[in-house]
């Protein structure tokens, strides 16, 4: 081994080469005889075999080539005996078959080896050398599987690969071998793992071409055998399943390629094309359902592909069958050969032409070589007359026109079954493959296979499209060139028949049960159109005929009947029921997503700042594309999920946009697309018309939607809504750039996809020059005439949308225009599912679509305007998919607009949206849901602050209807009122906390001025009398101030008006039954009366800021802006919060005696919250007077009931009030705990703060007694609520507390009791006497008669310690 590898580092050139080949024949001469002595002793253990592997890896070919024949003689010898002793022959014993074999597995293998390294590095002198090495490999080639191993049968085929690689062209420039490709036209670079070696000085002994033997019928018998046994082999893999070798199939396929290519003539191979092609069909066809084993190996499927496609390009070429096509070379120069590119290619063509005619024998004699170039059809005819008809003949078929459409016929069928599935094949490898197969076809067989081009043609448009970006970059750039000027000559005939072809049949592949199928056949149809351009279709559409049958074809594919067509699975899963709580998870995400934006850009709006931001427009656009992306607008038909998937509809809605696009980028045909649209718009409009006739014959609900054939037209209207919109859209940038990022990848890796090709020129077919389609074709027109155009369109489009007859239908059974139906309870739901199809094809997803093409003309042409009301009236839709869909057609109408948020977007419309509440308010009979509309509004937009002094009128009508005759008049409507008045209560208090501190901060403005002003005076003069000269100087500056102040005084005073306004609504239904309306009204008087203090403070800032400026005034004379300063004086308004308390009190006090748990929990709160805003000097007496109310929450254990010493009174009630009040017995045990601790919340809140605690001074003994004894009793779910109560009321008394607890304590404990620290102080118990009964004890007398709370003691002592620890030990040592 060290010998080999000196001898492999020390080969060099010129005169050293005779020593050099000395020493390589000294090192391969004892391997060889050691080779042949290994044959005649089988049992011996040698090395020579591997040794003999490395040496030939090693040497350098030249060096080689000269022992050739020594060294391939002992490995032929060691193949053939490792082939007869492995031949299953019938007179071999059993004892001789099932014993070792002469050659063993391991030295079989490596002579293979040996050999296969030896052919690739050493020619083939002479035809007799290669036909001698054929017929060894060929009789280890017949070994069956169970003969051999498989990494035996798989070296036989390596060897015969390396033997066909290494045929080189010869050396004659006349030899017809210069002619064909030395390798597979369709050769990936990554099969070809050895290169050959060039010619070298040992060429010039070969004594004939051997490209010329394989070709010759000598030849045919063996390349016909060969092609045979490497598909056998390929197919008994596949056969043995699991147990198949990939690699072998791989390697079978790989090798049959190559000998395909070496062979290279129509005239050599036609004759075995029916077996291969064949063979091939199906492989391919197999492999459609075998995703596993050696049959579903992704590379052999890629190896039979391209193998097939190869093949087809050699046999059929169009220039190798001129004469069967009846064709000139005139009428072929319009192939895509490259052989007629130049005049130069053309005249030498020209000087070939005659010897070519004449059919004759010509022989050329040379000194060394002999080259025979015969016509093969005159070859086949001697040799059949001097054959005489024995034998088989010889292996050749004329390719007559008969033949050629014959085989091309069968051909097709073959194609036409596996090539349409392969499209979809989940691999990308194997579409690579189809992809390159396809480009060479069409190529070199355009004419001879012109019965599979539309075939051809589809498949390609189906990887036009592929999701795999190398892919689809590949497969553009041929389209585009077969699209140019040079390749379009057959392509315009051939796309338009491919695009009948695909519209006849897209309804039967849509409505069928393969949804792969009906995607490729979309995409397909969606790739024609796009190439073909917007002349193409808009000459297809010109005729009302045809394009009322192309949308009706469509509508036939969108169709909700098309609900009962696919796999029951897909129904199952698609059904809401059964989905109802994925529904629930999914709104709850929606609402967290609504939340966390709508956070967001109250963030950024509520900037320190008080400039307004402008948004530039490159980020608006970036926005508009963010929330087109996480909005997914347009969206997929909600009931299209019952049909196909996502990708599906994409497919198909793109075509309708392309439709859309062709119709406004064409300048011929200007108007039509006001005809087009005018087709799918008939359906609204008779829907239209059909419900004016109902309404005029006052005919119900149930009766007309049986009479318009159950709901079919209101399903025609909705798929006509659909197609409407994806044509409208069509014309937006958005949509352009969609199709420019699908159709334009190849330009986007042009360069890159160059240079790899550049790399592989010497395996491809063709270099294709890209002639790329015009940008312009697809860019719609932006004069003025046309944008006019198509505003004009969408306006009559929006005409029928907004018609009052397609709003009014009904979506459930609740709905307004359903309460006066008598049948109301007999309609189907599925009337209410396709209403609300409908409404989310009109209503939601139109207007996003006329915003995005419209961009900032659609708010200028008045469509905003129209359509911004409308969606806010769908947030409160009770089908979620349109409440949804009124978000994201917000937040796209917001960003289109130019504005960061949709409160931004309503803040510049709200005098447009204010204007429609409140015509809808003055009219509540006819618009019941106007109420819920404010509510939602303000809710959801958060930017009802910003609005307040636009609410004024709205407040009014909305103060009106909450009164008694109008609760009376709508009680259905008394909670959306209450709901739109918590959200202006709500915006009022938003806006009030800002008031004081910019309050304060403009006194301490004003101060700072005056007192600049002040020593800039005394510094020019003695006097400390202002200078009014000097004054006067800031006169504006002044009146600025003044008016500034007039300003925020009169803000001010709206804001307080406003809260007054909600707090006099809400007030009434503090007292009410109704737990919705108590719980609302509760919450609009906590925020009320926060509001009021705010505007109190407030106002008290202002004041001193007034007298600050009135100081000023009269000391500097300018009594003009003291006038104007007296002119806004408030009055009365200053004082507002107490006496709208003094009013709420006795209502506050009913909600607790009406014994709803709910309520009382939060009108407890509410107690606490407003006494510590008012102070606790307001309550005193309030407390005292209606305590008991209070107090009796806290009487009663929820475990033991009270006992009934005497009925207690009902309550008067007027006569429209209803008398059921729940009874205390009917409330569980827990609601009433919860009470119970929102009451002991209450009193530790009051207790802690110092404002607030004044409230419970003359109640403090009542309260405290109430307090203890529960603390002291055993229910433990009160414990940590009541112990926190005492430490807080331990700070207004802690004497007291001690007092109450230590009574308890030490009467209950008998042992170890504290001794008095001075023997003048007598003990505790002469102070604190057991009490004879518990009902003695101090916080029973105190605190009244309890019911269930019973003393616990363990209770008792770990209250008293823990207040020992936590209040009177720190205020002992304090």
């Amino acid at each position: 081994m060290e010998d080999s590898a000196k001898f492999s580092g020390g080969f060099s050139d010129g005169d050293d080469e005779e020593p050099q080949g000395s020493s390589l024949f000294m090192l391969l001469k004892p391997y060889c005889l050691e080779l042949l002595e290994l044959l005649q002793n089988p049992n011996k253990h040698s090395s020579a075999v591997p040794a003999l592997l490395e040496l030939l890896r090693s040497s350098p070919p030249d060096a080689l080539q000269p022992f050739f024949d020594y060294t391939l003689f002992p490995l032929l010898l060691l193949l053939d005996a490792a082939v007869e002793c492995r031949k299953s022959l019938k007179n071999v014993s059993t004892e001789e078959l099932l014993g070792p074999h002469k050659v063993s597995d391991r030295v079989a293998e490596g002579v293979l080896q040996c050999l296969e390294e030896l052919l690739k590095k050493c020619h083939i002198g002479s035809g007799e050398q290669m036909v001698v090495l054929l017929k060894k490999l060929t009789y280890a080639a017949l070994l069956s599987p169970s003969e051999v191993a498989e990494e035996f049968r798989e070296g036989v085929i390596k060897c015969f690969r390396a033997l066909l690689s290494n045929i080189l062209p010869c050396s004659n420039k006349s030899c017809s071998c210069k002619e064909i490709h030395d390798l597979p036209m369709l050769l990936e670079s990554r099969d070809l793992q050895t290169t050959p070696t060039g010619p070298s000085k040992h060429d010039s002994e070969q004594g004939e071409c051997l490209h010329a033997f394989l070709r010759s019928q000598a030849a045919s018998a063996a390349v016909g055998h060969w092609l045979s046994l490497l598909l056998k082999a390929a197919d008994t893999e596949a056969g043995r399943g699991h147990r198949g070798s990939a690699n072998l199939r791989i390697e079978a396929f790989l090798t049959l390629r190559v000998l395909v290519a070496k062979v290279g003539t129509a005239d050599a191979l036609a004759f075995f094309l029916p077996g291969v092609v064949s063979h091939f069909a199906k492989v391919l066809h197999v492999s459609k359902t075998m995703i596993s084993g050696a049959a579903g190996s992704v590379e052999a499927i890629n190896q039979a592909i391209r193998g097939l496609a190869e093949y087809l390009m050699i046999v059929l070429e169009d220039d190798a069958n001129l004469s069967g096509l009846d064709m000139s070379i005139d009428a072929s120069a319009g192939l895509h050969s490259k052989k007629y590119e130049s005049a130069t290619s053309l005249l030498e063509e020209l000087r070939h032409l005659p010897f070519k005619a004449q059919q004759t024998n010509i022989d050329t004699d040379g000194s060394d070589q002999s080259v025979n170039i015969v016509s093969p059809k005159f070859e086949s005819q001697d040799r059949r007359s001097n054959d005489g008809g024995k034998g088989i003949g010889p292996l050749y078929v004329d390719r007559t026109k008969e033949w050629i459409e014959k085989t091309s016929a069968h051909v097709n069928k073959l194609l036409s079954a596996t090539f349409p599935h392969i499209c979809v094949h989940p691999t990308t490898k194997v579409r690579q493959g189809l992809l390159a197969s396809i480009r060479g076809l069409l190529s070199r067989c355009t004419y001879t296979l012109r019965e599979s081009r539309l075939m051809f043609l589809e498949c390609l448009c189906v990887l036009v499209v592929d999701d795999t970006e190398e892919i689809a970059a590949a497969a553009q750039e041929f389209m585009e060139y077969l699209f140019s000027s040079t390749g379009k000559h057959f392509v315009e005939h051939d796309i338009a028949e491919i695009f009948s072809r695909l519209v006849e049949k897209l309804p039967k592949m849509v409505l069928g049960s393969d949804e792969s199928l009906a995607l490729s056949h979309a995409q397909q149809l969606l790739a024609v159109i796009y190439y073909s351009g917007p002349l193409f279709v808009s000459d297809h559409l010109q005729s009302p005929v045809m394009a009322a049958r192309f949308l009706d074809i469509f509508a036939l594919c969108l169709s909700q009947s098309s609900a009962f067509t696919g796999s029951l699975d897909k129904l199952i899963s698609a059904r809401p029921s059964s989905i109802g709580y994925l529904r629930s998870v999914d709104e709850l995400k929606a609402g967290l997503q609504l939340t966390s934006d709508h956070k967001t850009l109250l963030g950024a709006a509520s900037s320190k700042s008080p400039k307004r931001i402008y948004i530039q427009e490159d980020g608006m656009q970036d926005k508009t594309e963010i929330i087109q992306k996480n909005y997914k607008l347009p969206r997929m038909p909600p009931w299209f999920v019952y049909v196909g998937s996502q990708k599906l509809y994409q497919a198909l809605a793109g075509t309708l946009r392309l439709v859309g696009l062709s119709l406004m980028t064409d300048l011929k045909t200007e108007g039509h697309l006001s005809v087009i649209t005018d087709i799918p718009l008939g359906c609204l409009r008779k829907l239209v018309s059909e419900v004016r006739v109902k309404e005029y014959n006052k005919e119900s609900w149930l009766s007309w939607y049986n009479r318009i054939g159950s709901g079919q037209l209101l399903r025609q209207s909705s798929n006509a809504a659909c197609i409407l919109n994806e044509m409208i859209f069509g014309l937006s940038e958005h949509s352009i750039d969609d199709f420019t990022s699908i159709f334009q990848k190849s330009r986007m890796k042009r360069v890159d996809f160059q240079k790899s090709r550049e790399k592989s020129t010497g395996s491809q077919a063709h270099e294709f020059t890209s002639a790329v389609l015009d940008d312009s074709v697809w860019k719609i027109s932006q004069q003025k005439g046309d944008r006019t155009h198509l505003i004009d369109c969408i306006g009559k489009i929006l005409h029928e949308y907004i018609s009052s007859e397609v709003w009014d239908l009904p979506i459930d059974h609740k709905a307004p225009v359903m309460q006066s139906d008598a049948e109301v309870e007999d309609i189907t739901p599925h009337f209410f599912r396709d209403t609300a199809m409908l409404h989310q094809e009109i209503k939601l997803f139109f207007y996003s679509i006329f915003a995005l093409c419209l961009g900032r003309d659609f708010a200028s042409s008045g469509f905003l305007h129209s359509s911004l009301y409308l969606l806010l009236e769908n947030l409160i839709c009770s089908n979620f998919d349109i409440r949804s869909g009124s978000d994201s057609v917000l937040h796209l109408l917001s960003s289109t607009s130019g504005h960061s948020s949709v409160g931004e977007l309503v803040l510049a419309n709200a005098d447009y949206v204010i204007d429609s509440i409140c015509r809808q308010l003055r009219h509540l009979d006819l618009n019941p849901h106007a109420p819920n509309v404010l509510a939602a509004m303000l809710s959801y937009i958060g930017v009802g602050h910003k609005i307040l002094p636009l609410l004024e009128e709205p407040m009014r009508s909305v103060s009106q209807e909450l009164e008694i005759l109008g609760r009376h008049k709508h009680p259905d409507l008394t909670i959306p009122f209450l709901k739109a008045v918590a959200e202006i209560a709500k915006a009022s208090k938003h806006e009030a906390c800002s008031l004081p501190p910019q309050a304060e901060s403009y006194l301490v403005h004003i101060k700072s001025k005056i007192s600049d002003m002040e020593k800039k005076a005394r510094s020019g003069f003695e006097e400390t009398k202002i200078d009014m000269s000097f004054v006067e100087m800031d006169l504006d500056q002044w009146e600025n101030m003044l008016f500034k102040l007039n300003d925020s005084k009169r803000y001010r005073q709206t804001i307080g008006s406003i809260a007054g306004s909600c707090l006099t609504a809400a007030t009434p239904m503090l007292a009410s039954i109704n737990q919705a309306s108590c719980l609302v009204a509760l919450d609009i008087v906590e925020d009320g009366i926060a509001t009021l203090a705010k505007v109190e403070e407030a106002y008290k800032h202002e004041k001193e800021t007034k007298e600050a400026l009135e100081e000023v005034f009269q000391s500097c004379s300018m009594y003009h802006l003291k006038d104007n300063l007296d002119a806004s004086e408030d009055g009365n308004t200053e004082n507002r919060l107490l006496p709208a308390m003094n009013k709420i009190w006795p209502f506050l006090v009913a909600c607790v005696r009406n014994r709803n748990t709910i309520a009382v929990r939060r009108c407890l709160s509410v107690i606490s919250s407003v006494v510590q805003i008012c102070g606790g000097d307001f309550f005193s007496r309030r407390f005292h007077t209606d305590g008991p109310h209070f107090w009796k929450l806290l009487s009663t254990s929820p475990f033991q009931k009270k006992p009934n010493l005497k009925e207690e009174k009902n309550p008067l009630q007027l006569p429209y009030r209803s008398s059921g009040v729940s009874s205390e017995e009917s409330v569980a045990e827990g609601s009433n705990l919860k009470v119970q601790v929102a009451a002991l919340n209450m009193i530790a809140d009051l207790s802690r703060n110092k404002r607030s605690a004044s409230a419970l001074e003359v109640v403090l003994k009542k309260v405290s007694g109430l307090v203890v004894g529960i603390a002291c009793s055993g229910v433990t779910s009160l414990h940590d609520a009541s112990v926190n109560a005492l430490k807080e009321l331990a700070s207004m008394d802690p004497d007291l507390i001690w007092l109450l607890l230590a009574d308890v304590y030490y009467s209950l404990k008998k042992k170890d009791l504290p001794s008095p620290p001075s023997s003048d102080l007598p003990e505790i118990s002469e102070i604190l006497p057991p009490p004879p009964s518990y009902k003695e004890f101090l916080y029973a007398q105190y605190g009244g008669q309890t019911y269930g709370f019973d003393i616990d003691i363990s209770s008792v002592e770990t209250v008293f310690r823990k207040l020992q620890t936590l209040v009177f030990t720190g205020q002992m040592y304090s």
